[in-house]
């Protein structure tokens, strides 16, 4: 017979289950018998105990057994019969009221999936990013790979700028003491690269080797050093060496020193432009499907489980962990990281895997197999040996689910943009690349 499905708040919805005490003491009897065969116990032969010894021993630890069991088939059961597609693991609590003594019943409460509408995509207004990669960004890549490659020469009498090097003692102090960190010798850095605090490299700038100063700096109050966060320190510095930079020359040598086997500096640049496309090309990519996803996600008017959010939150906390790990974080186990930190980004994923999935089901756009090969066979490409690339993902389910995932949401976005009011977007090189150019 079909459950009383009862709404409660939300998604949330409720059941009464039922287990006959008949039914849980005809099972506790059945296995006490299996038990029997093999049972020890002091002064008898194994198989040889008697019932009510066994019944004394055994039958608690069965009967709770047999239970839970009961109730999980009938829990099964009534959810199969009431046709409902359950989000996250029912709750249950005993139900007293109203119930013959000869029964056991259980309120189970549990969320549902919400009824997901897809939106009318012609009505939706997304953006196609686009960047193109001219002479003047190749140049500028060959640039910074020149200035990673510089040899610093030390010039006498040479005010410190940006791209110089300096070599300095310096020590800091907080209300007169060093503090750990704040004091070095030979200590070289680059001017001009973010790598020591603005107001430290605004000290450092203009002087010459031999020069001397002391000068206050402030720690910003989210400094990775937590004894020195928020407070003020007096730095003293003596400039020991300023040196200039001095380029490579872009020739054979240097196309070799780049992987270019031959030395050809044209082969070199064409690898450059090649590896700057298909950078672009990820960006844009990216940028793109986000412009989609957030369409789709401002469309979705539905509630969601609060089940699958929590899943969802628990597995951001792993991964965060995960990472820590990787960093070498020696408590990354145990280290306090609430799951509501990620409330509001686990439920913008949930909530948008749910549109994305309804989605695929009502269109079709599920990932076939030539186009999980294709998407490997061009992310291989940036591999030395892409056919045993292509052969390691082919072979590993795992890593094939990632790319039929990625190659899901290729086809939504493809599909969205098909439907969808389109709004072409030109994003200049140097925003589409931040400070990642230098890495390209």
């Amino acid at each position: 017979m079909q459950p009383v499905v009862e709404t409660l708040e939300g998604l949330e919805r409720r059941i009464v289950i039922s287990v006959a005490l008949a039914d849980v003491e005809l099972a506790v009897k059945s296995e006490l018998k299996k038990a029997a065969r093999t049972a020890k116990s002091p002064g008898f032969r194994p198989g040889k105990v008697p019932m009510s010894i066994l019944e004394r021993s055994h039958a608690p630890g069965i009967r709770y057994d047999v239970i839970n069991q009961k109730v999980g088939q009938a829990l099964d059961e009534s959810l199969q019969q009431s046709g409902l597609k359950v989000a996250g693991s029912p709750s249950l609590e005993p139900k007293q009221e109203g119930v013959p003594d000869d029964t056991l019943a259980f309120f189970a409460t549990f969320e549902v999936y919400p009824e997901i509408t897809v939106p009318d995509l012609s009505v939706m207004t997304v953006n196609r990013a686009s960047c193109a990669v001219t002479e003047a960004e190749v140049e500028k890549t060959l640039t910074v790979l020149r200035e990673q490659r510089a040899e610093y020469v030390a010039e006498e009498g040479r005010s410190a700028g940006d791209n110089d090097q300096v070599k300095i003692d310096f020590v800091g102090k907080i209300d007169d003491i060093a503090f750990d960190g704040g004091t070095a010798e030979d200590f070289a850095f680059v001017l001009g690269k973010g790598r020591m605090l603005p107001e430290f490299e605004a000290a450092v700038s203009g002087l010459k080797a031999g020069d001397e100063k002391t000068f206050p700096l402030s720690f910003p109050a989210d400094y990775g050093g937590k004894e020195v966060a928020g407070k003020t320190a007096q730095f003293t510095i003596k400039v020991k060496e300023v040196a200039r930079p001095e380029l490579p020359v872009i020739d054979e040598a240097f196309a070799k020193s780049l992987g270019q086997a031959e030395g050809s500096v044209e082969k070199l640049t064409t690898d450059i432009r090649q590896n700057l496309e298909r950078e672009v090309q990820s960006r844009t990519s990216s940028r793109t499907k986000a412009s989609v996803m957030d369409a789709l996600l401002a469309a979705a008017d539905f509630d969601v489980p609060k089940a699958l959010v929590a899943t969802e939150s628990e597995s951001r906390v792993a991964a965060a962990r995960e990472e820590l790990k990787q960093r070498g974080l020696p408590n990354a186990e145990t280290i306090p990281i609430p799951p509501e930190t990620f409330a509001d980004e686990a439920k913008r994923r949930v909530k948008l895997g749910l549109m994305i999935g309804e989605l695929i089901r009502q269109v079709g756009l599920q990932a076939k197999p030539e186009q999980v090969r294709e998407k490997i066979e061009k992310f291989a490409q940036n591999y030395e040996q892409p056919a045993q690339v292509v052969s390691y993902y082919l072979s590993d389910r795992q890593r094939r689910a990632e790319i039929e995932a990625i190659v899901l949401e290729d086809n939504v976005v493809d599909h969205v943009l098909a439907k969808a009011k389109v709004t072409d977007e030109t994003v200049v090189f140097d925003e589409l690349m931040g400070t990642s150019a230098q890495a390209a």
